[in-house]
């Protein structure tokens, strides 16, 4: 089964005046996988589709998406591929492809219709593409990685980097996860905006018991959402988007946009925040 929302893009000033209800119907996405289900979020920032597929028995296909205005999803589109679950196949008409848990698959533009295999719980992420380009399965091992932070900032952390320029070619997906060291918690902080790209987070190996405080709004109008395990938040470009968790977690981020140089960010200083 398919189920497609669809998420039109706020503005800071109305943002502004938003309860925590609203915050919620207008960035939060709780309910990404379900069993035998396809979910998906189509969003009017960067026209990036997020979404989660849990084949529960039955291997899912994903091809026509009424929201993307083509025949096959894919027609005009990119997408990256994170696998949460057990080893499983993600097969196309002409390729496949066994994923392991933590693996990232990258399908391009004209790849046909996606079937995804029994035993895994894929995240995607979706952005439109102007050429094709080849799939490209990547690995932790495969993965680019950046530490950043530090224990006595409570941030020590190491940033993996899938579909990234210093790893392959994309058209405009960024995708990659983030895991934490030694009891820090707290994600992309010192904070920034990057006015050029979207972001999309989903929150993943967090404990049932925990949460993870998501920070978002303009640097001196912030907000916050709370996060429970395998939930996702979309963040547009004016905001911010940094996060701490009360345990453990490790978070899938993805952009969209102008601009595919991870370093294009204005930073912001903690004097500014409010």
């Amino acid at each position: 089964m398919l189920t497609v929302r669809t998420l039109h893009a706020v503005s800071q000033s109305e943002t502004k005046s938003m309860d925590t209800t609203a915050l919620r119907e207008n960035f939060h996405f709780d309910s990404v996988f379900a069993p035998g289900e396809a979910r998906l979020l189509y969003t009017h920032y960067d026209r990036m589709i997020v979404g989660g597929v849990m084949p529960d028995g039955n291997a899912i296909t994903l091809d026509e998406v009424k929201e993307c205005g083509t025949a096959s999803i894919l027609d005009r589109r990119e997408i990256g591929i994170l696998n949460l679950g057990g080893t499983a196949a993600v097969t196309t008409p002409t390729e496949n492809h066994e994923l392991g848990r933590g693996d990232v698959l990258y399908l391009g533009m004209g790849s046909g219709p996606v079937t995804f295999g029994t035993g895994g719980k894929f995240y995607l992420v979706s952005t439109p593409a102007h050429k094709a380009l080849p799939a490209k399965l990547i690995r932790l091992s495969d993965a680019g990685s950046v530490k950043m932070g530090a224990p006595e900032t409570a941030n020590d952390r190491t940033i993996y980097q899938f579909i990234h320029p210093d790893v392959m070619e994309s058209c405009q997906l960024v995708m990659g996860y983030t895991m934490f060291h030694g009891g820090s918690v707290w994600n992309t902080m010192p904070a920034h905006v990057h006015d050029r790209r979207m972001e999309a987070y989903l929150y993943f190996d967090l404990a049932e018991d925990n949460r993870v405080f998501h920070f978002m709004g303009e640097p001196d109008e912030t907000r916050h959402i709370v996060m429970q395990n395998e939930e996702a938040v979309i963040s547009p470009p004016w905001s911010i988007h940094c996060g701490c968790g009360t345990g453990s977690y490790t978070f899938c981020w993805a952009m969209g946009g102008d601009n595919v140089d991870y370093k294009d960010v204005d930073m912001v200083a903690m004097a500014d925040l409010r």
